[in-house]
């Protein structure tokens, strides 16, 4: 039976959430922020031989302290390989990645994403946001993706604003229709609990509600009538394990809590932090057998 954690923070549950997704022998294009997180504790416990690639320019990287943005040469911290943005992309656009973790502020019921704008009007949004940046080329080329996000009760629609990176399109067939290699979503993990897609109709459903929070709240929250798994169940609690990878990598919760406002301004408190992470890491990587 699994020793699972009795403290814990929702997005450990979210970034544990995602670890499971991954599985051995994989390569998963991450990002910074909570899927490495969730990358560190795949590789950390069941699936040793998985790998990822980072937008950097790296393959393989295995970091001893916590990368704060996606050009961190932290990054390529013992890397199989370290090349270019270009390199990686088109690497990823060839078929090489299995799955990759990917975002937005809107999605509907086929796992489309909008990272784009919110609005009726292109020229004129009532809020312009970051954009695609790899996201589309990820949803449109990798095996399967993870889609991770909040959900507040605005993010679920019936219809984007702006499509910025495919998921399931308009449902069976379209992505194979659009010339779209990778094979969509898989799964998106939210604040509330856990989707699938139907394998027939291709729009999600709600498999997992998160603990402690009501099925009826969920569906108030989407905005279009939500399949609810008629085996619906609970989503897994982390273990003390993985609580514990997650903490020794960000022992200022800067991914998982409120760590970016703990250090705003501090330079002293920030390079503390990565150099105690260096010598818990490599404990932690020499009982795994990675150092």
């Amino acid at each position: 039976m699994a020793n699972y954690a009795k403290d814990y923070s929702l997005p450990e549950l979210m970034a544990v959430s995602a670890a499971r997704e991954i599985q051995d022998g994989e390569l998963a294009f991450i990002g910074v922020g909570m899927p490495l997180m969730a990358a560190t504790v795949a590789k950390y416990t069941h699936a040793p031989n998985f790998n990822m690639m980072v937008e950097y320019g790296a393959v393989g990287p295995s970091p001893r302290r916590l990368p704060m943005c996606v050009n961190c040469a932290v990054n390529c911290e013992r890397a199989y390989y370290t090349g270019s943005q270009r390199e990686v992309m088109g690497a990823q656009q060839a078929g090489f990645v299995d799955v990759a973790c990917i975002s937005g502020a809107q999605i509907d019921k086929f796992g489309n994403l909008n990272s784009t704008m919110i609005g009726d009007d292109y020229l004129h949004p009532k809020v312009r946001l970051a954009g695609s940046g790899g996201a589309n080329d990820l949803a449109s080329s990798a095996g399967r993706t993870i889609i991770m996000m909040r959900q507040d009760g605005r993010n679920f629609v019936e219809k984007l604003d702006y499509l910025t990176s495919p998921g399931h399109l308009s449902g069976p067939g379209a992505r194979a229709q659009a010339g779209l290699p990778g094979g969509g979503p898989q799964a998106v993990i939210t604040t509330m609990g856990i989707y699938r897609f139907d394998e027939e109709t291709r729009e999600m459903f709600l498999e997992k509600v998160h603990p402690g929070v009501d099925v009826e709240k969920v569906k108030a929250s989407v905005k279009w009538e939500l399949q609810v798994s008629p085996r619906l169940g609970e989503t897994e609690p982390p273990t003390e394990e993985q609580v514990m990878i997650m903490r020794t990598l960000d022992p200022l919760a800067v991914y998982l809590g409120n760590g970016r406002a703990l250090l705003a301004g501090d330079f002293e408190a920030f390079m503390a932090m990565l150099e105690n992470s260096w010598g818990p890491m490599g404990e932690l990587m020499r009982s795994k057998g990675l150092l």
